[in-house]
């Protein structure tokens, strides 16, 4: 079974991004991240800024909401009718609904949303998780970043819980845990290059 699918979890400052450009670039994927974000505006019609700075705000997504509910059924036969009061589950399915689309098209490489939540089960998945311990985090946005420590360990922690609520509130993981992915890397033993080339090594392998 060929690997059409790899999606990267990962915490602020551990190098999920550059391991996802290194991995798309070596296997010949697309990267996907800002283009979920980009497809679910397009669909609501409203601007990408708008759902990318303002994710959570009730007066967008109301908007996402009633642009889902004009929206035809999907391939998969799933249609929304909704009311405002039911506005979080609507824009679930709408983000939901387009990583499904992008993972559908395969070759990518999918940086975003817990992707591999709502891709979990499909055939040539590969899931990966990407991180490093709280300090290691801290340092590296210290120097990459140019940004004060505390500044930077309070961006950790925030991203931190951001991450935990988000798999709460949109997917019911009340517990991240190891087995949720078939890879989990630790940039803090392993050099970024390093970590780049076991995952393009095991999505060969699926």
């Amino acid at each position: 079974m060929a690997c059409t699918v790899v999606t990267i979890s990962r915490t602020l400052a551990a190098g999920g991004e550059e391991i996802g450009r290194a991995v798309a670039q070596e296997l010949g994927f697309r990267y996907v991240d800002e283009e979920i974000i980009i497809r679910a505006a397009e669909k609501a019609g409203v601007s990408p800024q708008n759902v990318s700075e303002r994710e959570h705000d009730p007066g967008i997504i109301k908007r996402i909401l009633q642009a889902w509910a004009r929206t035809p059924p999907s391939e998969q036969g799933v249609v929304f009718r909704g009311v405002v009061g039911e506005a979080r589950s609507a824009y679930q399915t709408l983000i939901v609904r387009v990583i499904r689309e992008i993972g559908a098209e395969g070759g990518v490489v999918i940086v975003a949303h817990a992707a591999s939540v709502p891709l979990s089960g499909m055939k040539g998945l590969l899931r990966s998780f990407i991180t490093a311990p709280r300090e290691t985090r801290v340092e590296r946005l210290v120097r990459e970043s140019k940004i004060a420590e505390a500044e930077a360990r309070k961006a950790v922690e925030e991203s931190d819980r951001q991450r935990q609520e988000y798999l709460r509130r949109f997917y019911d993981v009340s517990e991240e845990l190891p087995t949720h992915y078939d890879v989990v890397l630790n940039t803090d033993t392993l050099p970024i290059p390093v970590a780049s080339q076991l995952l393009i090594a095991a999505a060969r392998a699926l």
